[in-house]
Parts: C-alpha cells; structure tokens; sequence
C-alpha cells in the first residue's frame, strides 16, 4: 500500500504507516490492543519523554552514548514537547502489563527523530533505551509523572482553594447560623467556623501529600529487568537522577532498594489512598454548599451560590448547585480510581507488577480532576457565595436547641422540657424559658445570645 512502510523488528516485518515516527514494535500494540481507544495520559508521555533525554544524558557523561549520540537524543525529546507529542504515542492504556509497549513506542519515536538530527542510525533498543528495561523505565515515570503533577497542579490548586476559604471566612465571620448535627438543628456556630473548618481539611491533605513527595521521588531506574542492575553501568542510577532533577528542577533520587520499586507499587497506592482522603474532603465540602443553597424557598436557603445556567429544560427559573454537584462527581470517580490502583497493586508477581499502564492512568486522573476541580470550587463557588442573613436570623430565633446553654442553671430535664414546648407550640425558646423558669428575660437574653454560644464555654 502506497501510505504504508515496511518496518522489521526480532519478530519479522509488518506494515507501518508511512508518515509515522514510531516502528514495528508500536504498530504491533496498536494492532494487538484495539481495547479502549484511550492513549497513556499525557502527563506520563511528557515524563518518559523527559527521562528519556536524562538517560541519553547520564549514559554519554558514563561513556555508554557518544556525545553525538546523546545530543540527538535529547534534541529530539526537547523537539517532541514543544509539539503536539501525543499524536505520536497511539498505544492504548490496556497493553502488556510491564508497559513495554509505550517504553518501546517512545524509543522508536526519539530513535526516528534523533536518527534525522545525527545523519546516522540511532538504535531503539541500543541506544535510546541504553541502561534501561521497561521494568525500571515504566515505575519510574509513574513516580516522576505523579510528582511533577503534583507539584505543578494539585498542590498548587489546594493552596489556591484554601486561600480562597480563608478570605471568604473573613468576609462571612459576622455572620452566625444554626448548626446541625444529623442534620438537625444544633447549637449556633460562625459562617466562618464551618469555613475554617474546611480549611483546616484542606490544609491536612496538603501536608499528608508533601509527606508523600520523598517516597515518590525515590526512582526505580537503574534496577533494568528485575532490580539487579543488569546490563546498567553501575553509576547510572545516581547520574540518572541528577539529569532529571535539572531537566524537571523537581529534587529525584535512585531509590533505596530498587527491588521493592519494580516488583511493587506502593508508593502509587500510598498517594492514591491520600488523593482519595482528598477527594472525601472536597465532597463533604460540596455537599455542605449543596444544603446551605437548598431551596431558595423550601430548603434551608442560608447562602445564594452563583448562577452558572439553567437548571432545568422544563422548569423555568430554576437554578442549580452545578459546582458542588460536579466536584462531587469527581469525588466519586477518585474514589473509584483508587479502588482500581490497590487492585492494581496487588499484582507485584514476583519481581514485577504487571498493571502498571492501569496505575498510571488512574493516578494521574486522580490528580488531574482533584486539581482542575478545586480550581472551579474555589472560584465559582466558595468566592462568589451570598450569605441570605435573613434566613439564618429566622431560623435562629426559632431554635429549640439554644436551650442547650440554660442546662448548667435549671438541668436537663427541665431545658428539655421548655424545648419540646418551643418547638411544640412554634415559639421562640426565650418566651417559653421566660414562662417555665424564674429567670429573667434579661438574664435569658444573655445566656441565649448566639453570638456567645459560638464562643462555647460555660
């Protein structure tokens, strides 16, 4: 066919087409995994691209690669990033386990390329993969694409988000609302205690992901087939590592034992498990605006959310929580993707995990969605809210619960009763105490002032 080449590899020849920078190993992926349809993210190509030209780096400095060699090389992988790199990596997610297949892919594609710089044949196997297995190569960019993620977009998103929580519970501090417990009404607290509270969220899961960082770090490579090293000069971990650190200005390091980084993957378990606490955290917080904007009429109403779009093709008027319903959903499916990556972690078969495609993508999507919908939480929800404070005075004045700060003076049973009867009759609780105790309504209104019971205390 006249848009095809042939291209041969150790299993014979096969058709390739003809404008494409990958060769025979790729195209048998692409023929073997008609599965999905979805490729590597680009997160993990960008990071396989870049240890690439740090391996490139480190051999010619070890003398494994001419200084011709390895300039081509890492010319090619600069010239792939600065492009639309993805169209050439066709490979789907579901593959061969090891992830040989995108290992291969992305040395056929800088082969080509680095061939066209030099003039000369550069090698897929001898030269771009020079000190490498897909078995150290593949767990080491699952860590360096997580860590560069995270530093550049899910650290960076959470921060933003907590800023946003702060200034906003600064400006709603004024404000004070019923609290509810089982979601029935408690005793009062501050628009910016609840706020506060979800930053000090927040704030934990950003420490608990820096706390990951190290371990995530700490790279396989140098360990080729089976943690042994074979076939890798033995400095070629160290220079490595150094290579990458100046390439990506993110501090990598050979890993303390580079069996355990082939043959497991759990440090990928140990971040998802953590993006996960993450994603609980931001849906506790959507839910929370979810119920403070219910209504605006029979639902608690306490603030008004931005309008983004209509809410319904049938009701007009309607306006929806679309943000806090979106981040939800996100939550969900970071849950879900955990759950896939400790299975996935489970199948460390000896001196290998075999999933690590599946880890990769889950992963990476985690820290994806958690980033861009922080973003959308912070700014079209959290920054833009309206506080209805004649709701939350309504509601107040009618809590039964404000009781609650009379028990030290008259007991429990006696509190209780004046409750009840409030709530039974439709009356605000000072009227009720008022008539059921000997205390003055001037002392009531004071022991009743919700602005003071936020404080708590006796």
């Amino acid at each position: 066919m006249s848009n095809t080449r042939i291209e041969r590899d150790s299993m014979g020849e096969l058709q390739v087409p003809e404008q494409a920078l990958y060769g025979a190993q790729t195209q048998r992926a692409v023929d073997n995994f008609p599965i999905s349809g979805q490729r590597m993210p680009a997160a993990f190509i960008r990071a396989l691209i870049l240890a690439k030209a740090a391996a490139a780096e480190a051999n010619v400095e070890l003398g494994q690669l001419s200084a011709s060699q390895g300039k081509a090389i890492v010319d090619a992988a600069q010239g792939l990033l600065e492009g639309d790199y993805m169209q050439h990596f066709p490979v789907d997610i579901f593959q061969t386990g090891s992830g040989t297949s995108s290992n291969m892919n992305a040395n056929e594609v800088l082969a080509t390329l680095a061939s066209r710089l030099l003039g000369e044949p550069v090698n897929p196997n001898d030269h771009v993969n020079c000190g490498q297995s897909s078995n150290d190569i593949i767990p080491t960019t699952i860590h360096v694409s997580a860590a560069l993620t995270l530093h550049e977009q899910l650290l960076p998103a959470l921060v933003h988000l907590v800023e946003v929580i702060e200034r906003k519970a600064v400006q709603v501090h004024p404000f004070i609302k019923t609290g509810r417990t089982h979601l029935m009404d408690a005793m009062p607290v501050r628009m910016s205690q609840v706020l506060d509270g979800w930053a000090q969220q927040l704030k934990a899961n950003i420490a608990h992901l820096q706390d990951l960082l190290p371990s995530l770090q700490a790279l396989a490579q140098g360990g080729t087939a089976v943690g042994t090293g074979i076939n890798a000069h033995p400095e070629f971990a160290a220079r490595f590592s150094r290579q990458l650190s100046k390439l990506t200005q993110v501090q990598f390091t050979p890993g303390k034992n580079l069996f355990a980084l082939i043959g497991s993957q759990d440090t990928a378990v140990t971040v998802s498990g953590q993006l996960k606490a993450t994603a609980v955290s931001l849906m506790k917080i959507a839910n929370d605006l979810r119920w403070m904007n219910s209504g605006p009429l029979a639902g608690l109403g306490e603030i008004e959310l931005e309008g983004l779009q209509p809410g319904s093709s049938i009701m007009p008027g309607k306006v929806n929580p679309v943000i806090p319903e979106a981040v939800a959903m996100v939550a969900a499916q970071v849950i879900g993707n955990d759950s896939t990556i400790t299975v996935a972690g489970q199948s460390g078969n000896f001196e290998l995990n075999v999933m690590l495609p599946i880890i990769a993508q889950n992963l990476l999507g985690s820290i994806e969605l958690l980033a861009n919908s922080s973003r959308l939480l912070a700014d079209k929800a959290i920054a833009s809210f309206k506080v209805n404070e004649p709701k939350l005075k309504e509601a107040l004045s009618r809590n039964p619960i404000l009781v609650t700060a009379l028990n030290p003076i008259i007991g429990y049973q006696k509190a209780a009763e004046i409750a009840k009867t409030a709530y039974r009759q439709g009356r605000p609780v000072i009227d009720v105490a008022l008539e059921l105790t000997d205390l003055p309504r001037s002392q009531l209104e004071v022991l009743l002032d919700p602005e003071k019971l936020t404080a708590g205390g006796v």
